[in-house]
């Protein structure tokens, strides 16, 4: 091999050797990297542990000590009215303390199954469970799960805020192991099962036992023992009485539970879950009222309040609550509810009052003779179709809300289908009104205006608005609109939607309580914040027209005089199978309705029975009960007050419309009272074109006469009129009389509206010349005249005027005398809406009056899919031209 050969393996060789020398160098490099890496986290975990057992420490170390009477007892809290003076005292009542051996095993059996199936493993916190509870909350989000014991619930429940911290979670724990260490599982249990909450101001499942069944422990079925294992996780929520169906699928699930743990054989779940669940509960009077407690149904709002906020438990740990209750305006509903006003004995009500501003509940009707332990009518346990409460807040406010429409706007009232079907909709009287504006629409309640408008503004801005108003809505179609469909209400969230309308836009919450004072004296606002949910000019506009329903419209019964107010009504009807199933009449209806409101207060009230199929048979002691119970209620509320007028506020506008023009064109001088409208428009949108200007010509009178009265020495005049164009003036005709003596001067007698006068104190030998013009604001017609000589003469000499009319006038020569005697029966119905007997009488005898006021009638809205039937009361013509009518509209 030559030595350059050698050279280049020699080099090869080299090069090889480095790049091995590289690679384990970076392989070192790389490892020591990785070690770096593995040690910085173990030390971080090290700092984080020691950092945490420290904290923890520190925080142990502040916890409060143990109290055995804090165990045992739970502590006094106070619900306080707006006043702050305490109404209620909760943990003050006195309890069924039941010790652990006087415990059914199959009663203990049911709450461990349902609240800590490893009770007797664990020393105060069950790793296991907590270890799932993490999973849980990573997969399905924070709060998904809890995994309290039930040695850290008795915790809670005696010595911790509710508030969901660090400090009061590591405080929990210390306490809960501290707890195990000192008392045994027994004691322990004993704790829970006599101080847990079950519902109202029922504390301990011994205490529960009496309540809903009437039986010791040791007398309960396994039914009875799961339904009361299961309450505490929401007390009101899973009261038999008040929510039978929530309760019995709790129960259900409880029974369920204790089958997998094998605590009772799958046959006797069966047979437990089959048994309804009402069935043995405690008949309604043989429950115990509390006769110290008071506003027993605004107290049941409160608790749902706090169960809705997972605050129950702090009910044991002597805090100050703060409502909104107003004792005045609870006292005030109570008296109304209970009074005898009713179609029957079983009839029931509900009723919420806001305050429109703030949207506190001052005062709720859970209905007549509320115990606490029966539905309260006016809260969610309640919640019924709206009908026709529901039509500003699906169709009028949201079309002028995204179209700015104004309250002039021309509808067509017309034979109308719903969208994309063969479904005729029927208007609660079975006649259509032609083009009527969309204030008219509203106040008189027509069901196919009520839709058009819903279909123009669409689906999802309707429930985009109503959302907006607390009123939650799903899949939408057009019945809704007229208050039928799937979608219930209750009381305390129509007030809530209706509140904004009085208050410029401005929506809150309805809510009962207001803050909670902590025993250490920290404080918690639960009030929520208002929010501005449509602009001022709709919610202004909707009230103004909702004056109308009260003014001229199916709410007059609502009605306190001299106070500036707006609501409307609404009735539901039944489907067509419904009726046929339970023999029920056309005119029988399961719901009505009343919200109003003014700037101070607004309140909803609804009346029906409790089992929907009873029906509402009665109109004066049934469909007006709510009308009657929010007059009553607002009455009492307003008495010896001022309360402020609705402001129009600057974004609308008020402007004179010729009425029916479509589009609006402004009124002119010459346009006829009779077709001038005042209408609101938004700011900017009010028209431009005015109606031209026309001179209206007014007929004269005719057929003048005047006949001499010797007895009296007086003369009676009497004419006839009649102007076919007398809707085109600007204002009522009348008739200027003057009357001149011997050819001197006329000189001005009187203006009448009436077609007859009385010249009294005539003298002998006088020539009297009577003249009588018609007029109309500034427009006269000219006079018609007749002479009369006077002068010891008699009716009987030929030489006599007996009343011959001038050249102005047609000769009727001495026949004026008779046929003019029926001109008594003059056109003074304009005004009275009668006329005088008489052979001639005006052609305006009898009119109808203010046509805002003829008959108004609301509909009534029925089940979802069903049209539903309408009946009317007839409206009658009257003196005003007013009517009695009450509808009952077209459902779903």
């Amino acid at each position: 091999m030559s030595d350059q050969t050698k050279s280049r393996a020699a080099r090869r060789q080299q090069m090889e050797a480095e790049k091995r020398r590289g690679r384990n160098k970076k392989k070192k490099t790389g490892s020591n990297l990785l070690k770096k890496i593995i040690l910085s986290i173990v030390a971080l975990g090290v700092a984080v542990l020691i950092g945490g057992v420290g904290l923890f420490a520190f925080y142990a170390s502040s916890a409060p000590d143990l109290d055995e009477n804090l165990l045992k007892d739970p502590l006094t809290s106070d619900i306080v009215d707006s006043n702050g003076n305490v109404f209620m005292k909760f943990g003050a009542e006195k309890r069924e303390f039941v010790p652990y051996k006087d415990i059914p095993k199959e009663m203990e059996d049911a709450v461990l199954a349902t609240e800590d199936v490893r009770f007797y493993k664990h020393h105060g916190m069950d790793f296991w469970r907590l270890g799932g509870a993490v999973l849980a909350n990573f997969q399905s989000g924070f709060g998904s799960q809890g995994a309290s014991t039930l040695t850290q619930q008795v915790i809670k429940n005696s010595f911790l805020s509710d508030e969901k911290t660090l400090k009061r979670k590591a405080q929990e724990a210390w306490l809960a192991f501290k707890l195990e260490r000192e008392y045994s599982k027994e004691q322990i249990f004993e704790m829970y099962f006599n101080k847990i909450l079950m519902s109202g101001n029922i504390y301990g499942i011994g205490t529960a036992a009496k309540e809903f069944y009437g039986k010791d422990l040791n007398e309960l079925e396994l039914h009875e023992m799961a339904l009361l294992a299961g309450m505490p996780q929401s007390p009101n929520g899973y009261n038999p009485f008040k929510n039978p169906e929530r309760a019995e699928k709790r129960r259900n699930t409880v029974l369920g539970l204790m089958y997998k743990h094998e605590k009772i054989t799958k046959d006797e779940m069966e047979k437990a879950k089959a048994i309804p669940v009402t069935e043995t509960l405690l008949p309604e009077d043989q429950r115990q009222e509390k006769k110290d407690s008071k506003y027993l149904a605004y107290v049941d709002i409160v608790l749902d309040e706090l169960e809705a906020a997972g605050m129950m438990d702090i009910l044991a740990e002597g805090v100050t609550i703060q409502t909104a209750l107003d004792p005045t305006a609870q006292q005030a509903v109570e008296k109304a509810i209970n009074s005898p006003i009713y179609e029957s004995e079983e009839m029931q009500a509900g009723m919420t009052v806001l305050n429109t501003k703030t949207g506190e509940i001052a005062a709720i009707g859970g209905g007549r003779n509320f115990t606490g332990r029966n539905l309260n009518f006016a809260s969610g346990d309640n919640r019924r179709q709206p009908g026709s409460v529901i039509k500003p807040i699906l169709s009028y406010g949201p079309i002028i809300e995204y179209e700015n429409w104004s309250t002039a706007h021309i509808v067509n009232d017309e034979p109308y289908k719903y969208k994309g079907t063969n479904i005729s909709i029927r208007n609660v009287d079975g006649k259509y009104m032609g083009a009527i504006t969309a204030r008219e629409a509203l106040y008189r309640s027509r069901n196919i205006p009520a839709i058009k408008v819903f279909e123009e503004v669409g689906t999802k801005r309707a429930r985009e608005f109503a959302g907006k108003l607390g009123l939650k809505y799903g899949e939408m179609t057009s019945t809704l609109a007229i208050g039928g469909g799937d979608d219930r209400f209750s009381t305390i969230e129509m007030a809530g939607a209706y509140a904004p309308f009085g208050n410029g836009g401005i929506y809150t919450k309805p809510h009962a309580v207001k803050k909670i004072t902590f025993r250490d004296g920290s404080e918690r606002n639960l009030a929520p914040d208002p929010v501005t949910v449509m602009k001022d000019s709709t919610a202004y506009m909707v009230t103004d027209i909702l004056r109308d329903v009260i003014s001229y419209g199916t709410g007059k019964t609502a009605g306190v005089s001299g106070l500036d107010m707006a609501g409307k009504t609404g009735t539901t009807n039944y489907d067509a199978e419904t009726i046929r199933k339970h023999g029920l009449k056309n005119t029988d209806v399961p719901d009505s309705w009343f919200t109003g409101y003014t700037t101070e207060y607004t309140i909803s009230v609804w009346g029906g029975y409790k089992i929907p199929t009873t029906p509402i048979t009665t109109y004066d002691k049934g469909r007006y009960v709510p009308q009657i119970l929010f007059r009553t209620v607002m009455t009492d509320l307003v008495s010896g007050k001022t309360t402020p007028r609705f402001k129009k506020p600057s974004s609308v506008e008020e402007a004179v419309i010729v009425k029916g023009s479509n589009p609006p064109i402004l009124a002119s001088n010459s346009t006829p009272a009779a077709l001038k409208s005042k209408e609101l428009f938004v700011r900017g949108t009010v028209p431009t074109e005015m109606e031209k200007e026309v001179i209206a010509e007014l007929a004269a009178p005719s057929g003048l006469s005047a006949q001499y009265n010797a007895e009296s020495n007086s003369v009676s005049l009497s004419w006839s009129y009649d102007n076919p164009d007398a809707y085109a003036l600007p204002e009522p005709v009348q008739f200027s009389v003057s009357v001149s003596v011997d050819g001197g001067e006329p000189q001005n007698m009187t203006t009448t509206s009436v077609n007859n006068v009385t010249f009294s104190g005539v003298e002998m030998g006088r020539t009297y010349t009577f003249y009588v013009k018609a007029i109309s604001g500034e427009i006269e017609s000219s006079s018609v005249s007749t002479s009369l000589l006077i002068e010891g003469q008699t009716e009987d000499d030929p030489s006599v005027d007996n009343g011959e009319e001038d050249e102005n006038n047609n000769e009727n020569d001495g026949q004026n005398n008779n046929d003019n005697k029926g001109n008594n029966g003059n056109n003074n119905g304009n005004n009275n809406g009668s006329g005088n007997t008489g052979n001639d009488g005006n052609k305006n005898n009898g009119n109808t009056g203010n046509n805002r006021n003829d008959g108004d009638a609301d509909d009534t809205t029925g089940g979802s899919g069903s049209s539903g039937d309408e009946t009317t009361e007839p409206g009658t013509g009257g003196n005003d031209g007013t009517g009695d009518g009450t509808d009952d509209g077209s459902g779903g």
